[in-house]
């Protein structure tokens, strides 16, 4: 019996060792065969007049975008647009939602802006000394508007197949920006997507304007986390402003993402609002 078991120990041992000089040698003959790099876009720069500097600006062409050529695609305006931003995750997104199984929104291109400074392009002039201490670059929002409707939009329009639906994401300072664009040059996007806006700038002066509307159709949607009582207030306050008089030709949203916060509301949010806006224009 103590030879049997003693047997089958060699046995077992061998076919162990003899199993791992096969995995070793398997393991010395894999190579690399071939290596490039991964591209989700195209990276263009150029030159502004409104802003005075060389601006970049990182795109991303829906996956049919080369194979047809009469095809034309809305257009997703992205603030804080660079690589290591809102860029890539929002792209994935998109890409994701516009699968045809999926079929939440069309496929689109989306334009990220890379910042430059982002204090400086997204505040206007405050009169709060803190904010000027804290943001002493900030106060030139009025000029980046000017850029994005004089220079970014008819550079995309020029070389890219687009057409009339575009749509703005502002996160943050970007939403403060956003809210701004939308009071006071509505006609300059068609759909409107603000998460966790800083409309606490200047003492939330921006709630003392009294927006602009505009006679063509709008979406707007409007969310925030966890993220304390004033950002939770400010988010909850421009939705009752914007829906309460609204034309009957705005659509308005807000969500409430309790168990989210101000770093990662965005993702899920921009989410949330593809499928409320691009569902009400499915209709």
């Amino acid at each position: 019996m103590i030879l049997e078991i003693d047997k089958v120990l060699k046995c077992l041992i061998g076919l162990v060792l003899m199993m791992s000089m096969c995995s070793l040698h398997a393991q010395n003959q894999l190579e690399i065969s071939t290596k490039a790099d991964f591209s989700i876009g195209e990276i263009i720069e150029f030159d502004s007049v409104v802003l005075n500097e060389k601006r970049q600006l990182n795109i991303y062409l829906p996956r049919s975008y080369h194979g047809d050529s009469k095809q034309k695609y809305p257009v997703i305006y992205l603030l804080d647009g660079g690589a290591n931003e809102d860029f890539i995750h929002l792209a994935g997104l998109v890409q994701f939602g516009s699968l045809s199984w999926i079929n939440q929104l069309p496929e689109t291109i989306i334009v990220g802006i890379v910042n430059v400074d982002r204090k400086r392009d997204f505040t206007y002039p405050t009169n709060n000394q803190q904010d000027q201490q804290d943001f002493p670059s900030s106060g030139r929002s009025e000029q980046f508007i000017e850029f994005i409707g004089s220079e970014l939009q008819p550079l995309i329009e020029k070389n890219y197949r687009t057409h009339s639906v575009r749509t703005l994401i502002g996160q943050s300072l970007g939403g403060l920006l956003a809210t701004e664009v939308l009071f006071k040059s509505p006609n300059l996007f068609d759909n409107y997507i603000i998460i966790s806006p800083s409309l606490w700038w200047d003492d939330e002066s921006l709630f003392s304007y009294t927006p602009l509307t505009s006679s063509k159709e709008k979406s707007i949607y409007i969310g925030v986390g966890k993220e304390g009582a004033i950002m939770e207030r400010l988010a909850k306050t421009l939705f009752e402003k914007v829906n309460t008089k609204k034309p009957a030709n705005y659509s308005v949203n807000f969500q409430f993402f309790e168990q989210l916060n101000h770093g990662d509301t965005l993702h899920l949010a921009v989410y949330d609002a593809f499928e409320r806006i691009f569902r009400i224009q499915k209709k």
